[in-house]
């Protein structure tokens, strides 16, 4: 079993803003308020029974709480992608039953990052950067792969990465 002190926090959990875990909370506490509360005050009939009633109210509560959680979560993770955080939290709000936050995930951008060279913003997916040509990742000449920067050999193609002469840099980040 893994050492408890060693299991690190997921990055994307670390996305999600202190105010959206607020509004989850309180969004969770309203939907229960409502439920056991002011509902069961309205009705003119018997309540169903009390483990349907748990049920129903905490899974509610939940899907409350977990929709302010996925617009936390768009807020941050849109300016990542260089994609509108505005629209797309408005659009997660607007859609109903989750819909927004499903278009979110369908048609988000990959992780951009800056040229250490030049600043260009430049897809996380990328080898080299298209305005100066510098190359940001390691990759196989043959088959122009991924490849980490400790591999003697391409693991798709076999190619020596040797007669590559990749810059010492990408070496050195290994």
């Amino acid at each position: 079993m893994h050492n408890p002190e060693a299991i690190q926090v997921d990055n994307d959990a670390r996305l999600i803003p202190a105010w959206s875990i607020g509004l989850a909370v309180v969004a969770f506490a309203v939907v229960e308020y409502y439920f056991w509360m002011v509902l069961p005050a309205t009705r003119h009939h018997a309540p169903p029974p009390l483990g349907f009633r748990i049920y129903f109210n905490l899974s509610w509560g939940l899907l409350a709480a977990i929709y302010f959680l996925m617009i936390g979560y768009v807020s941050k993770d849109a300016p990542r992608r260089a994609m509108s955080a505005r629209f797309w939290m408005v659009l997660c709000f607007v859609m109903p039953g989750g819909i927004g936050a499903v278009l979110y995930f369908l048609l988000r951008q990959p992780l951009v990052s800056a040229c250490p060279a030049c600043g260009t913003f430049t897809q996380s997916d990328f080898h080299f950067c298209p305005q100066c040509n510098y190359q940001l990742t390691a990759s196989c000449g043959n088959c122009f792969r991924t490849v980490r920067s400790t591999d003697q050999y391409c693991t798709r193609c076999g190619h020596e990465l040797a007669e590559d002469h990749m810059p010492a840099r990408l070496h050195l980040m290994g």
